[in-house]
């Protein structure tokens, strides 16, 4: 399955010649929106549609373009995402198949070059007739073999602006930057630096660590004072500690990183037919009217760092926030990794005040991005009326969640709610298949993004091998598609995999492995039923029954009530992502990897829970 086209053919602009009758697609463009980190509750569509208020629970939020967006659509408000961290979550959504299926498990490059590799939605939409565009995070860490060591990318998004390049180029004007490393001209990392950029031009810069020798105490200073002018507040996470969770934008939305996204897919409509340089300094082509638009557009917010411009943090000045509630209890009955996991990002390190200002900030950010989706949205919209075309817009509401207090914890890559819920909205031109205003609360999984793709464009799913998913326009059409939710990653204190249904929800270490196959001894296969078969507290498993513990506060695993219902989940969780399908791939090889069936069909979507071991309310 390797991709012949490597560049972007620049004399394809001359195809379409001036003055030419524009033929028109019979497929509707498409324009595929995924913001990173973000939280469903940070839209008042969402919140209207789950408790009739406009505001979280946690307090205001302010979504004007989403709700119109929602109104206009389908508002799916049980979405799940199939990993808990960006890059296995969108190799999920790419591949079409959940991670146990298609070997992608954390941070980790994965290729085509395998008998195991998968097809990705661009690979197949561009065979259909469709010219795909990617700007701003892509994220799914699928590349070419024969670059591997380079990154080189699959070439099927042409234009590709990604955030990675307009950091590195002259866009980075844009907005904060923090390089990696900053290198000496020998290639040698001198030390890790952040770069504040304003409107006037005036830049600071300081380094927060050097590799040659120590930061000196005039350093130290000059940093301090760029924070408190930007009013930055810093993660307390012991395994990540600078990370900016709050504070202040030098720069209007439109200069930010995100503003820079749209602004590379603004210029891609402005041109056209015709060939141009990119925002990223790279070469590209518009696109031609005769052929269908698949755009991916990759919003940055609100991943950290979490910096509204000055006009959207000003309006959420003076709102207080409820802080999710949480005792030390919770924790004590935790066990093993997920014990350590949450104590790593204990939310109770920060002060009062420290913890309104992450959580102000964070939903003035989510307000910024929507303002900024309406602007993609109006010019995505304005290309398909100038050419009378039809449309599809699906905005995936983060490629995960994140918590602002849950557990007590500002984070992600946890088994919980906050972290494994989202929500889409679909619109449409074509209301028959999207009717507007209509909100449906069946449960949905990022898998389900590609099967949606190529029934809305007519395309047979079969081009796609493999597929784990179901069509958003089967389950609008006929109802609920499966009784629980799952999904898995090996990425921040170990392997773990999640079950979610109505009533419960559990979670468990899968495999006994901290790194990935190929990693330090780690053999694709090896000791594959340890999560089936290993002592019951060696699995760290959590449960938690929903029907009394909506919030997931206290840990039943391990409570003799519910010792057989957690050993039901386990046993069931157990034989899906460990004996139906499982894929292992040394992604450092060209073709070594295993497959595991000894349970194949135990994902039937089905729970049938004997009603012997479900205690009593």
């Amino acid at each position: 399955m390797k991709n012949t086209c490597k560049s972007v053919l620049l004399s394809a602009a001359a195809m379409l010649s001036i003055g030419a009758v524009e033929a028109k697609p019979s497929q509707p463009n498409i324009l595929w929106i995924i913001t990173d980190d973000q939280r469903s509750d940070s839209i008042s569509a969402y919140n209207m549609a789950m408790t009739g208020k406009k505001n979280s629970e946690l307090g205001y939020v302010e979504s004007p373009h989403l709700d119109q967006l929602a109104a206009e659509g389908v508002l799916f408000t049980q979405a799940y995402c199939n990993s808990l961290a960006c890059a296995p979550s969108r190799s999920s959504m790419h591949t079409g198949k959940y991670p146990h299926r298609n070997g992608m498990y954390g941070f980790r490059k994965a290729h085509q070059a395998a008998d195991c590799g998968s097809r990705v939605i661009p690979e197949v939409l561009k065979e259909n007739g469709y010219q795909p565009s990617m700007f701003g995070k892509s994220g799914y860490y699928i590349f070419d073999w024969e670059g591997y060591n380079q990154w080189e990318r699959l070439g099927y998004y042409q234009p590709w602006v990604t955030n990675n390049d307009l950091q590195k180029t002259d866009a980075s004007t844009f907005w904060w930057n923090k390089p990696w490393g900053t290198y000496n001209g020998k290639g040698m990392v001198l030390g890790s630096e952040e770069v504040f950029r304003f409107p006037n031009g005036r830049v600071e810069r300081f380094w927060k660590e050097r590799a040659d020798r120590e930061v000196t105490a005039e350093e130290k200073a000059h940093r301090k004072k760029v924070e408190q002018e930007l009013d930055i507040l810093r993660s307390y996470t012991r395994s990540n500690p600078d990370l900016i969770i709050g504070g202040v934008s030098p720069n209007s939305a439109e200069h930010t990183l995100d503003g820079a996204i749209v602004k590379s897919m603004q210029e891609y409509f402005e041109h056209e037919g015709r060939a141009y340089t990119a925002i990223n300094g790279k070469p590209a082509v518009g696109p031609d009217p005769s052929k269908p638009l698949f755009i991916n557009l990759g919003f940055v917010f609100p991943h950290t760092p979490v910096l509204p411009s000055k006009k959207f943090r000003d309006r959420f000045a003076g709102k207080t926030y409820q802080v999710p509630e949480y005792s030390d209890q919770e924790a004590e009955l935790l066990t093993g990794s997920i014990k350590d996991l949450r104590n790593d990002m204990d939310f109770s390190r920060m002060t009062d005040a420290e913890k309104q200002q992450a959580i102000r900030d964070y939903y003035a950010y989510c307000a910024m991005g929507d303002h900024l989706i309406g602007q993609a949205v109006e010019s995505f919209k304005a290309y398909c009326e100038k050419h009378q075309q039809e449309w599809v817009i699906v905005y995936l509401c983060g490629d995960h969640g994140w918590h602002l207090g849950e557990q007590g914890i500002e984070a992600k890559f946890g088994p919980w709610f906050q972290t494994v819920h989202d929500s889409v909205i679909v619109a449409s031109s074509d209301k028959k298949k999207f009717p507007a205003g209509k909100v449906v609360h069946d449960w949905v999984e990022y898998i389900d993004m590609a099967p949606t793709f190529y029934d809305v464009a007519g395309i047979d799913a079969a081009a796609h091998p493999g597929l784990d998913g179901i069509s958003l326009i089967q389950t609008l059409e006929n109802g609920p598609q499966r009784e629980y939710v799952i999904g898995e990653m090996n990425q921040v204190r170990g392997d773990r995999a999640y079950l979610r249904c109505k009533d419960f929800s559990f979670a468990m270490r899968a495999r006994p492995f901290w790194n990935k196959p190929g990693e330090k001894g780690f053999k694709p296969g090896d000791r594959i039923r340890w999560g089936l078969d290993a002592p019951a507290e060696e699995v760290d498993m959590v449960l938690y029954d929903l029907r009394v513990d909506p919030d997931e506060q206290a840990n039943l695993a391990y409570q003799p009530e519910y010792e057989q219902l957690a050993a039901f989940f386990r046993t069931k969780l157990g034989n899906i992502v460990l004996g139906d399908g499982r894929v292992e791939c040394d992604w450092t090889k060209e073709n070594e990897f295993t497959v595991s069936n000894f349970a194949a069909g135990a994902h039937d979507r089905k729970l049938n829970i004997p009603e012997t071991i479900i205690p009593k309310r």
